[in-house]
């Protein structure tokens, strides 16, 4: 299959884009029917994880997190050694980044707002130097609608302090005003990539289709951001042994005899609950 359609784009002018907005793209980075085994790949994840304790994480009523093991994404090769991956990582991160987590967001009919958020709280480096030490990049398995609870984001806001927010991840309802006033959805189709801070402020709409929406997530690191603390990947020694040197440069795992069920790390317990609209 070719997974890689032809696409262009201007290394230099994403950088810019995602240091003034918090967040940039690339239309038809795969094929449509690349992005379908994905979603294939996400749901039979997600089908085995509910079943567990541990293995699916609430954030908000219909919707879910969940972790998984690089070799049970049949795309994560083509994925990590993308061009625009690695060119968006290493100009932004640096040549030593790390590829710290890949799991899947998935929220079905009934889903509810999310409050504004982000997705941890945000380091000196980034609201008083401006730098971003953190990525996570978004595939959707499906061609999104407006009845699908599209991603909403607030372009910009990847540097405002968060210190005196809640969790310094959730803002206040009083200033809410400023992110609604930003407000931005997104609607990408089959083989898009989007990249953002994950510090720029975001969160999911009311989902009414009766379509999940399953979205892979990839989370990249600078050197020293610390977030692979809160994962755990792992793969097996045949599998690690036939990737391509520069996933095996940048992959931040354990090289294991066999397998067992991730049990997650990173609960956004502010995301439970769902939120209203307003």
């Amino acid at each position: 299959m070719n997974t890689r359609p032809s696409f262009t784009y201007d290394i230099a002018a994403q950088v810019a884009q995602l240091a003034e907005d918090g967040i940039i793209g690339l239309k038809g980075a795969f094929t449509p029917e690349w992005a379908d085994e994905m979603r294939e790949d996400m749901m039979t994840a997600f089908w085995s994880a509910i079943q567990r304790p541990g293995g699916a994480v609430g954030r908000g009523p219909r919707r879910w997190y969940v972790e998984i093991h690089p070799q049970a994404f049949r795309g994560f090769v083509d994925l990590v050694t993308h061009p625009w991956v690695v060119d968006v990582c290493t100009n932004v991160l640096g040549p030593d980044y790390q590829i710290v987590e890949i799991g899947l967001d998935v929220p079905f009919q009934g889903a509810k707002y999310q409050p504004w958020h982000r997705d941890f709280p945000s380091p000196v480096d980034t609201y008083r130097d401006r730098k971003i030490t953190s990525l996570a990049f978004n595939l959707t398995g499906v061609d999104v609608t407006e009845d699908m609870g599209p991603f909403e984001v607030a372009p910009g806001t990847q540097y405002d302090d968060g210190r005196a927010w809640k969790h310094e991840m959730f803002p206040d309802k009083a200033l809410w005003g400023r992110f609604q006033e930003r407000a931005t959805r997104k609607y990408p189709q089959r083989g898009d990539i989007s990249c953002r801070s994950a510090l720029t402020v975001h969160r999911g709409t009311e989902h009414r289709s009766p379509i999940a929406r399953p979205v892979m997530v990839l989370g990249v690191d600078a050197p020293g951001a610390g977030h692979a603390e809160l994962h755990d990947m792992m793969v097996t020694q045949d599998w690690y042994d036939a990737l391509p040197e520069i996933a095996k440069k940048h992959l931040v795992c354990r090289v294991v005899d066999e397998l067992v069920p991730i049990t997650q790390k990173h609960d956004i317990e502010g995301l439970v609950m769902g939120a209203d609209p307003a």
